[in-house]
């Protein structure tokens, strides 16, 4: 059996996290984090390790407000993942990532992870979190048919 192959974006202004689903589509895996503060390279990056990894799906994180309206930084990450679809053929999709920097910071801190050393780790788990709760939502999509 395939299964699909994803990569998970946590967008940032300054750095964005990635994630990969694992081959047996039961874990997220993380890459890391593309450090740019210019949009439209940043964009290309992301774009590029879709590729690499022969993406299917890319999943970027948009940040819903509390009360379920889409603010601006949910507009940003909409325009990032068109962006992105300019430089690959996997489909950009979106998942809703409320709170997952602060449960990020949580697992971290509770790792025993000092909040300063934190920067450089937090947005790719950031992405990991965001690309397991896709995943998880497809597989129960798929088991309740």
């Amino acid at each position: 059996m395939a299964y699909l192959k994803i990569l998970g974006v946590d967008f940032g202004a300054a750095r964005t996290g990635l994630a990969k689903s694992d081959d047996l589509f039961m874990f997220s895996v993380g890459l890391g984090n593309i450090k740019s503060y210019n949009v439209e390279k940043a964009a290309q990056d992301v774009a590029a390790k879709a590729n690499e990894i022969n993406a299917d799906i890319v999943v970027v994180g948009k940040p819903i407000n509390m009360d379920g309206s889409c603010g601006e930084k949910a507009q940003n990450a909409i325009k990032f993942g068109e962006m992105i679809s300019q430089y690959t053929n996997a489909k950009i999709d979106y998942f809703d990532e409320r709170l997952t920097t602060v449960m990020a910071h949580q697992i971290l801190g509770d790792s025993g992870i000092k909040a300063k050393n934190r920067k450089n780790v937090v947005d790719s788990l950031s992405a990991e979190i965001i690309l397991q709760g896709y995943m998880d939502m497809i597989k129960n999509k798929n088991n309740n048919i």
